[in-house]
């Protein structure tokens, strides 16, 4: 006979257990999402060096934050020119492309780490590079989902894309710091050159990706043009960047990590490695027991309350003394952080229609990964012109004024509730939202 209290603890796990159906049944998001475990893990070991390296070579928190500012226009320029692309071409092919050429972007820090007194513009260059040819790889991936696993499925591909990226973001930063403090930055950047070998082979692999419904050769301004307007009239597709804004520009200091781990917390590479590593662990914890994501209706008010809990986070984080209360923080914020990301993509992934899904992915991209580097640019210059705990805890609170000022009026976005339309409204049954 059944033990019913163990029978209960198996229902409670299975509830809100990670749900791995979209990778045992789809084998070409199995490929692509392993191939971005791979490449997102080099690219995270680049990024502790890249931070490391250019503080080591300036001890400057404002030069740090610059890498933001020359990465921000790549990603404009990508955004613009990409999702016309995305929307045309066999998306496997488009991935192929830029995996190559971030991979020569890596190849360019790796020479210059083996140069004795690097410049800092071949570093500030291929770090543009590489920013905005993700601005491509990335909506690329995520237009590209929706079609391998279907709508049942959407949710929990999704929330499995952020747990992928979460790994990424603790394994490579781990080793990255270990890596730059034993070996060096060459190996770190070498590493990274191997990864995006491997992520092309997988890419290569899967079967052609062309979008769906009838194309015409693209017209950029008109593509372009045409990704904006369908943003028009629709408070919950706009809330939902526009939150995000506030939690990445003002709620993120990535660029002074390398500061606080050598002035507050009197570490080297590992504690720069430990600070970036952190919020993905809560992420990560927050995505593996996520079961219950695609159970919540309210999905408007539940990145509202995530990105207040995140903002209060990473206030905590600028008054914390001790690495190790500063990683708990961190985490905490990563956690919520997570929750916010999966609702804000499951809104936009199932409401978008298919062709135009590539440019609103690419839209979308340049919010959730144009605001950090803004944020970086933002945290560095506030705290050379002031002090790194000031930068960190007025950016916390912006964060959570921003998330209560969308709430107080958007109230579109506030009352959202799944299966609505992103105009507010009750969606038709025949479509996922508005044509």
């Amino acid at each position: 006979m059944a033990d019913p209290d163990a029978s209960t603890f198996r229902r409670a796990v299975r509830a809100i257990a990670v749900d791995l159906r979209p990778l045992r049944e789809s084998r070409d998001f199995r490929r692509l999402w392993s191939g971005e475990v791979i490449s997102a893990t080099g690219q995270e070991i680049t990024i502790v060096a890249l931070f490391v390296q250019i503080y080591a070579l300036t001890h400057s928190p404002a030069a740090v934050g610059l890498v933001g500012a020359v990465e921000f226009v790549p990603l404009l320029l990508g955004t613009i020119v990409g999702g016309p692309l995305i929307d045309r071409y066999d998306r496997r092919l488009l991935l192929a492309v830029t995996q190559t050429a971030m991979a020569a972007s890596a190849a360019v820090l790796l020479l210059s780490a083996l140069a004795e007194n690097p410049p800092l513009w071949p570093i500030y260059a291929a770090a543009a590079v590489a920013a905005g040819v993700s601005s491509v790889d990335a909506p690329t991936r995520s237009a590209m989902t929706p079609n391998l696993v279907g709508k049942e499925l959407l949710p929990a591909a999704i929330n499995l894309n952020f747990a992928m990226w979460n790994i990424a973001v603790i394994i490579g930063p781990a080793i990255g710091g270990v890596v730059v403090g034993v070996a060096g930055f060459a190996w770190a950047y070498g590493a990274n050159l191997v990864t995006y070998a491997v992520a092309v082979l997988l890419v290569l692999s899967m079967h052609p990706a062309r979008p769906q419904g009838e194309q015409e050769p693209p017209r950029w301004l008109r593509a372009v043009k045409e990704g904006f307007a369908y943003l028009r009239g629709r408070p919950v597709l706009q809330s939902s960047f526009t939150i995000d804004i506030f939690a990445m520009v003002f709620g993120l200091p990535e660029a002074l990590f390398p500061v606080l781990a050598a002035l507050r917390f009197h570490g080297g590479p590992g504690a720069v490695g430990a600070l970036f590593s952190s919020a993905a662990v809560g992420a990560l914890v927050a995505t593996l027991t996520a079961g219950w994501i695609g159970r919540v209706k309210h999905q408007g008010l539940a990145v509202i309350w995530a990105v207040v809990a995140w903002g209060a986070a990473i206030t905590a984080f600028g008054l914390a003394s001790d690495l190790w209360v500063a990683c708990v923080l961190l985490a905490v914020a990563g956690g919520a952080d997570s929750i916010s990301a999966v609702f804000r993509s499951t809104i936009l992934q199932s409401t978008v229609p298919d062709e135009l899904r590539g440019r609103l992915s690419s839209i979308h991209f340049l919010v959730v990964s144009g605001g950090p580097r803004l944020g970086n640019l933002e945290s560095g210059v506030v705290a050379q012109l002031t002090t790194p705990t000031i930068a960190v805890v007025s950016g916390g609170l912006l964060c959570i004024l921003g998330a209560l000022g969308i709430a107080l009026f958007v109230p579109a976005f506030r009352t959202y509730h799944a299966g609505d339309d992103t105009r507010g409204r009750k969606a038709r049954t025949d479509a996922g939202g508005d044509p």
